[in-house]
């Protein structure tokens, strides 16, 4: 059977957890004898055997960013012929999707890892395009022969944005992490290098500047830590300005109280985040919405405690009080997930943080016992076969 992957996201132009899951679902589906896989990714061409590179039409150079997604996708829909399954990733490749099975008569599969519905603040980013990403998604999961979500979560999220799929077409595969790329790699020079300390504690995070990541509110929490603690944001791709300013802000009312704040903008290489997660003393997932969280995973791979909140997929990931800490966040419906008491959460988190680097004997604990369950429960092979279970149930 062939089966082409449609993604905004694919190496070298990676940027998110999505980017990550498909080129590790594409390599383990590569894996197999009884699949050829074909990739159809956006940018620049890529030197790889069956892939393929779409970038912008020149036509649409000036044109919202919405509208230019749309031209690639188009691109890409002709590029699929002779295929016998797509499968696409987030709303950028899904129309993609859709037209390929319309025009081809083959099914259409979508990997939910995140929903516009969800994510309104990206009106402030896309706007009026935000409504044209909201139809091209619509549009392709009602039609799709399968959705699959990334967690159980983000399967009842899928239903209750989307009412009109039926329920027996959305299927649970968990994303998964590669222990092998990520594992323990103590390198206290290299860590040196990017202003860390090794010898001292330390909270790392690792995320987009976006609404959904939650880094002002970790910022704020982050007052509140030892002033031992050392605070690592490898932190950039801002959705707004806006964003952008209140991070700023927030660093430097740290910097202005506490020593060893360190900020790295740009998009490491994986050895320095496995790195610097080595020698962490926890990991910080503050998201207001996460469909699962490759992060958390990667980290509790490299031995890392987590402190995550308890939203969204995270809880199917991280088991508190073994793996890290879990915190509670009573959060608005309204699709933002903004949290409804911001000073509850902000002093929980901090409450969490605080617990796990002042003791780091439990702190070690968890992080080997997170590795543990990472290598168990969320091997890619695993992932591939399930999500090929799904391609045959379509096919």
């Amino acid at each position: 059977m062939r089966v082409d992957v449609l993604s905004r996201e694919y190496p070298p132009e990676v940027y998110g957890g999505a980017g990550v899951h498909v080129a590790e679902l594409v390599r383990a589906l590569r894996a197999r004898e009884d699949l050829t896989t074909h990739v159809h990714a956006f940018g620049a061409l890529r030197d790889e055997d069956r892939t393929s590179s779409y970038p912008d039409l020149a036509e649409l150079a000036s044109a919202n960013a919405a509208l230019r997604t749309l031209g690639v996708d188009l691109t890409i829909a002709d590029g699929c012929a002779g295929t016998d399954l797509v499968h696409s990733h987030t709303w950028y490749a899904n129309l993609a999707g859709h037209l390929s099975s319309l025009l081809y008569g083959v099914p259409h599969v979508v990997t939910a890892h995140s929903l516009e519905p969800l994510r309104p603040w990206k009106a402030e980013q896309l706007g009026g395009g935000y409504a044209i990403s909201s139809w091209a998604e619509r549009t392709s999961y009602e039609a799709a022969a399968a959705v699959i979500a990334v967690s159980a979560a983000m399967r009842e999220d899928v239903l209750a944005s989307y009412p009109r799929i039926d329920p027996d077409r959305v299927h649970v595969v968990h994303n998964g992490i590669d222990t092998e790329d990520w594992r323990p790699a103590p390198d206290p020079g290299r860590v040196r290098e990017l202003g860390v300390d090794p010898d001292r504690p330390s909270v790392v995070f690792v995320g987009r500047i976006t609404r959904q990541k939650g880094l002002p509110l970790f910022l704020r929490a982050c007052s509140a830590l030892p002033p031992d603690v050392q605070i690592v944001l490898c932190a950039g791709a801002p959705d707004t300005p806006e964003i952008m300013a209140e991070v700023e802000g927030l660093v430097d009312g740290l910097r202005a109280t506490r020593g060893g704040v360190v900020w790295i903008p740009e998009m490491l290489p994986r050895r320095d985040v496995v790195a610097l997660l080595t020698a962490a003393t926890a990991f910080a997932c503050p998201s207001i919405y996460e469909p699962l969280g490759i992060v958390n995973l990667e980290a509790m791979a490299c031995e890392t405690a987590v402190v995550a909140t308890a939203t969204g997929g995270i809880p199917e990931v991280v088991v508190p009080g073994e793996t890290g800490l879990l915190v509670p966040i009573e959060q608005a419906t309204d699709g933002t997930g903004t949290p409804l008491d911001p000073d509850r959460y902000v002093a929980d988190f901090a409450s969490a943080l605080i617990e796990v680097v002042s003791d780091p004997v439990r702190a070690a604990e968890m992080g080997r016992a997170g590795r543990a369950r990472a290598i168990a429960d969320f091997s890619w092979a695993a992932i591939a076969e399930r999500t090929v279970e799904v391609y045959r149930s379509v096919t």
